[in-house]
């Protein structure tokens, strides 16, 4: 069982002394790296939100319970008699880091990246336009989130993006009421996601379905639900030829990505109530609608450059596509910690292998330490190798 969290700064005992604010996936496993490493160290954890996981808890969907039996190694880290989970505190108030480096003999930046990237357009601000993480949070019962409402009375939604986010959202929106009813989604959103009106959802990228970065897995669910059907038109799937040059230069995993996309050019779901409908090489432009959102303006793209490095570049050709809901699914951005070092560009604390930069016996880890992205497995990757450099840096300097 996890401990009772507490509260307050500072860590008495004999041992090395380390503070790591987040307890998201990156600082547990850096937790759990430092107590595996047989030094004798007293940890604390400092968690802006009430309990801890990060996006384990609130990030990952409520159908994908497998995912989240990751929080299982992550009790037994907050179980250690060396461990204190402290919740509730906001490091870059008070405390902020340089507090924290005058209390303890190391600090880890494991804030995550709790920023939301915008598209900068027209519109994008209406009611009805909202971004993917906030849904997110929505339907996991994360408390800044909890209470509010989305607008599910549409026949048209879009999501705008083409990553696992994206069709965590279009399959959230697809999912019958005995499906919800099957996971531990938060009650409320089951109510009205059970009774939405959407009957259409689009999944627009910038790039061709080469580039997208849906994992062949999440693209496999699509066709197993119960209510809808996934709808690629053949158009969609056609390549240039520094696409399929790129093709065949991708792992067997990508590959097999694309091919599963291929695969819904052919099924036939008559009974189907809801369509997921994939659009590749649109950018969005405009967000149309006087009072609410209404629709959406894109503009076609071509691809250009070499095989593994095309960009999207704008056409003259435009769509608009109706919508009464849009979702913005376009990445996380990590936010400056008071006393720490940031980079604004890529949204990161500078570093040298974890080593925060101009801060002797600072450290940092996760999406906060090299952008939002990987999986769970490169979190605990980069966790493990900060911890090992800590343990070097200290023994280095007694």
């Amino acid at each position: 069982m996890m401990k009772e969290a507490e509260q307050g700064v500072g860590v008495g005992g004999d041992g090395v002394r380390v503070a790591i604010v987040g307890a998201g996936p990156a600082g547990l496993f850096c937790a759990g790296a430092l107590l595996r490493s047989g030094e004798s160290v007293r940890i604390d954890l400092f968690e802006r939100l009430e309990q801890p996981y990060g996006l384990v808890r609130y990030g990952v969907a409520p159908d994908h319970p497998e995912i989240r039996r990751v929080s299982r190694q992550f009790e037994k880290v907050l179980a250690h008699d060396a461990v204190t989970l402290r919740t509730g505190v906001c490091v870059g108030g008070d405390p902020n880091v340089a507090a924290l480096r005058d209390a303890y003999d190391a600090v880890v930046l494991a804030s995550g990246a709790e920023g939301r990237r915008r598209l900068g357009i027209p519109g994008e601000d209406l009611p009805g336009s909202y971004d993917a993480g906030d849904v997110a949070g929505w339907y996991n019962g994360h408390p800044e989130h909890a209470r509010h409402t989305f607008n599910l009375d549409c026949r048209e939604a879009l999501v705008i993006g083409n990553g696992n986010v994206a069709l965590d959202m279009a399959r959230m929106l697809g999912r019958s009421r005995r499906e919800l009813e099957a996971t531990d989604i938060a009650p409320a959103a089951l109510e009205a996601l059970a009774a939405s009106s959407i009957r259409t959802v689009y999944v627009v990228g910038r790039r061709g379905p080469v580039q997208a970065s849906f994992s062949q897995a999440e693209l496999r669910e699509l066709a197993e639900m119960e209510r809808a059907v996934p709808i690629c038109d053949a158009a969609e799937l056609a390549l240039d030829p520094a696409s399929r040059t790129e093709l065949e230069g991708l792992p067997p995993v990508s590959q097999a990505a694309f091919e599963r996309l291929c695969s819904y050019r052919d099924l036939s779901r008559p009974d189907a109530e809801v369509r997921i409908v994939f659009r590749f090489l649109r950018s969005p432009m405009e967000v149309l609608g006087d009072d609410r959102v209404e629709g959406i303006r894109l503009r076609r793209n071509r691809l250009v450059g070499e095989p593994g490095h095309l960009r999207a570049e704008t056409t003259a050709e435009e769509e608009i596509i109706p919508c009464g809901l849009l979702l913005r699914s376009i990445g996380y951005q990590g936010l400056p910690l008071d006393g720490a070092p940031f980079d604004a560009g890529p949204g990161v604390i500078p570093n040298v292998q974890g080593r925060v930069t101009g801060l002797p016996r600072v450290y940092t880890t996760g999406w906060i330490a090299y952008g939002p992205r990987g999986v769970i497995g490169t979190a605990r990757k980069h966790a493990a190798q900060v911890a090992a450099c800590i343990l070097e840096d200290l023994r280095q300097s007694t």
